[in-house]
């Protein structure tokens, strides 16, 4: 009798785009030991929110119910921990991450076409984490932010570019900042956050 074969559907493999020039250890000047780290983190979801005029308090209530973070209103304000995130980029729309997969399928039945969309993003971006007492130092060099706390708050979130790359920042630690790009800029963002760190010394992780 022939082996049954398994009908289970599997989801693909998620390749990194960093692969080719992700080089894990010790880089630059870091003969005093390493001032930022980085490393790519591989949330298995990642979604845009967006609510209709006049329904955004709807929208901010579902993204507590579904992911049980209370989400402050307006822009750039946000929360990560318990694995996950969300933070708002524009009036009304909202970044939600979560380190388990099928996020959207959760919020199917709290974001209704009358509140608004749900757009899946996991497989469409690359999530680069930099973390360490230069970090924003480093990031200074790419984008016109201001990333000192009082000005840029734990949890909330930053929507900006850097030329033609498109990034959204979230401050997940007080030294330590989560950043989201489109896969097809990923390996030149990294290849440029790398050279951007080597003269405080970095650590690929």
């Amino acid at each position: 009798m022939a082996e049954r074969q398994s009908t289970e559907r599997q989801s693909p493999e998620r390749l990194s785009p960093l692969e080719p020039v992700f080089h894990p250890g010790s880089h630059g000047n870091f003969e005093h030991g390493v001032d930022v780290i980085l490393t790519e983190i591989r949330p298995g979801s990642i979604l845009q929110l967006a609510a209709w005029p006049g329904a955004e308090k709807q929208l901010i209530e579902a993204v507590g119910k579904v992911t049980g973070l209370a989400l402050p209103d307006g822009a750039g304000g946000g929360l990560a921990k318990f694995g996950k995130a969300v933070f708002g980029f524009a009036p009304g729309k909202f970044t939600v991450v979560d380190d388990a997969e099928g996020l959207a399928a959760r919020f199917a039945g709290d974001v209704t076409p009358a509140i608004g969309t749900i757009t899946d993003l996991s497989h469409g971006r690359t999530a680069i984490r930099i973390a360490g007492p230069k970090a924003e130092w480093v990031l200074a060099k790419f984008f016109a932010i201001d990333f000192a706390l009082p000005a840029f708050p734990i949890g909330s979130g930053r929507s900006t570019t850097h030329h033609d790359v498109f990034a959204q920042i979230q401050r997940t630690g007080a030294d330590q900042f989560d950043i989201y790009v489109f896969r097809s800029f990923a390996r030149s963002f990294w290849k440029a956050l790398c050279l951007a760190s080597e003269e405080v010394g970095y650590e690929v992780q």
